[in-house]
């Protein structure tokens, strides 16, 4: 593989943008520091940074197995839920001061670590298993010597040691219940229909792209580390859960404990996913969370349950969701492992969750499953879009470099996997999830779909990592034929961004998209300004 396919694969842009001139980072009206994605210059007024020293040890890691005994069947989720009291009228005012005082983080990086990865590191993703003792051994020792300096001074060398990294080995072992069986659906055996494409479309053109604001995280309007224990968290999307309210989702969530630097650990208050609510329609000057479910005051529930073991269920990630009158979707991907290549993952499948409480509580079906045999999977990463009498299914492969295929189910069926039709070359064809034909050329990871009603035109974003940015492609028929990618946020200047998921209530014009920043690891809020669709 090229070095420019491997640079664009995990992220990282092709052409280095100059830094953004500098600024200090953004402060919410309760005078509480936030987080800047932008790539920018050093602080002009900042002390001359340290001349590079050598580390004083040198850590090799060193691949230590240890069989991990994993009960089975799945125990019950936590379910338990509490209402959230009203908000203090002072908006500045801690809401929970017995849950955890009002200390804040230190001031965040300002952006300029050179570091271009959209993605984390496998030691820093949530999952990875600590360390099973401290280092142990030597392959070297410390020391003096002359040169290197310039001065003359003798140079001490880093002490490297051995450093052992448990890679789990899971041993399934009979544990408790588990959840109840649920009732296997019929199977339906659909034909193969036609499904041509459409005539083309015009790409739009993108008049400005602006940053709204910070949505998540300390900093932030919507204050959700005071609020809900939500101080970092990724991937968040949005959909119309009813009438005038959208539910938004995130996956990845931790809080108290929790720094910058991407995702953090077990003992960071880890939540797989979290979702909270949304009425603010006038996006302009930002999205405002109104609650979140919670299961305990101030603390966002997880909804979907995962294991948390490295090489069986790292984590269970929603990927988007949809209501059907008062039944509300997630679809997730259940994470077996993080890569050590940032950019990649593995997943054990992709599937459904459904919820009729409103979104307090939810339920993983047990027979819409996507299963990822041989990695090869072709529907594990998935967005879906109801639409007239179908739900439409845009999924990827695990990671961010496969292609986007397309299925559709009819909407009664949505939970019946044996009704899905996969677009296979002009027609609709059932039980035929792998050989999708791919959508456009290109690699695509992280889809957001929606249909425009006063265009009548379909809108996708993703991240193209191969050019190093969140772009935007348009078609009229949810099979294209659909237009050139149009860029919208680059990796240039937005050196962690990824994500890059459609607000609902978005317009032909004025695109807002929910963008995720590796280094602060939270969510912020575009704007894309689009010329009038033709």
């Amino acid at each position: 593989m090229s070095a420019l396919v491997l640079a664009g694969a995990f992220g990282m842009p092709n052409a280095q943008a100059a830094p953004h001139p500098w600024a200090p980072p953004p402060v919410n009206s309760c005078g509480e520091t936030g987080f800047d994605p932008l790539l920018r210059a050093p602080d002009p007024s900042a002390p001359p940074a340290p001349p590079i020293q050598l580390p004083e040890v040198i850590e090799i890691p060193v691949i230590w197995p240890e069989i991990t005994p994993v009960p089975v069947p799945d125990p019950p989720q936590n379910d338990a839920r509490v209402d959230q009291p009203p908000l203090p009228v002072d908006p500045c005012h801690n809401p929970c001061p017995d849950v955890r005082d009002s200390v804040r983080p230190e001031e965040p990086s300002t952006g300029t670590d050179p570091d271009p990865h959209p993605g984390p590191a496998p030691e820093q993703r949530p999952g990875a298993t600590p360390d099973s003792g401290s280092a142990s051994g030597s392959a070297g020792s410390s020391g003096t010597g002359s040169g290197g300096s310039g001065s003359g001074e003798p140079v001490k060398l880093p002490r490297v040691v051995i450093k052992p990294e448990v890679e789990p080995i899971p041993i399934p072992v009979p544990g408790g219940p588990g959840p109840e069986p649920q009732p296997a659906p019929p199977p339906v055996v659909n034909p193969v229909e036609p499904g041509p494409v459409a005539g083309p479309v015009a790409a739009r053109s993108v008049e400005a792209v602006s940053l709204v604001q910070q949505v998540t995280g300390p900093g932030s309007e919507n204050r959700t580390d005071m609020r809900w224990s939500v101080d970092g968290t990724d991937l968040g999307f949005a959909y119309e859960s009813k009438p005038g309210e959208v539910a938004v989702v995130f996956g990845d969530t931790f809080g108290a404990g929790w720094g910058p630097g991407g995702a953090g650990g077990e003992d960071e208050d880890w939540r797989s996913n979290v979702l909270g609510f949304s009425t603010d329609r006038d996006l302009a000057d930002g999205m405002t969370i109104d609650t979140m479910v919670q299961d305990s005051p101030c603390h966002a529930a997880e909804l979907l349950g995962s294991r948390k073991i490295k090489n069986w269920e790292t984590t269970t990630i929603p990927t988007s969701g949809f209501a059907l009158g008062d039944r509300q979707y997630l679809s997730y991907m259940s994470v077996n492992r993080w890569d050590r290549i940032p950019g990649l993952w593995w997943t054990n499948h992709g599937g459904l969750a459904w919820s009729d409480d409103g979104g307090r509580t939810w339920t993983k079906d047990q027979h819409a499953k996507w299963e990822n045999l041989f990695g090869l999977g072709r529907f594990q990463v998935a967005a879906m879009v109801p639409h007239d009498d179908y739900v439409y299914m845009f999924g990827t492969p695990n990671g961010r470099i496969g292609v986007a295929g397309l299925a559709r189910v009819a909407r009664a069926d949505v939970l019946n996997k044996s009704a899905y039709q996969y677009w296979v070359n002009g027609s609709w064809a059932p039980a035929a999830e792998n050989q999708a034909t791919p959508l456009f050329l290109g690699m695509a990871s992280e889809l957001s779909v929606r249909h425009d009603a006063a265009s009548g035109q379909w809108q996708m974003t993703y991240l193209d990592s191969l050019s190093g940015a969140i772009v935007l492609r348009t078609a009229a028929e949810p099979q294209g034929v659909w237009s050139d990618a149009v860029p919208l946020v680059s990796t240039a200047d937005y050196p962690k961004a990824y994500g890059g998921f459609i607000h609902p209530w978005s317009t032909g014009r004025d695109l807002y998209l929910l963008l995720s920043a590796w280094d602060s690891y939270n969510v912020y809020l575009m704007h894309a300004r689009l010329n009038e669709p033709r």
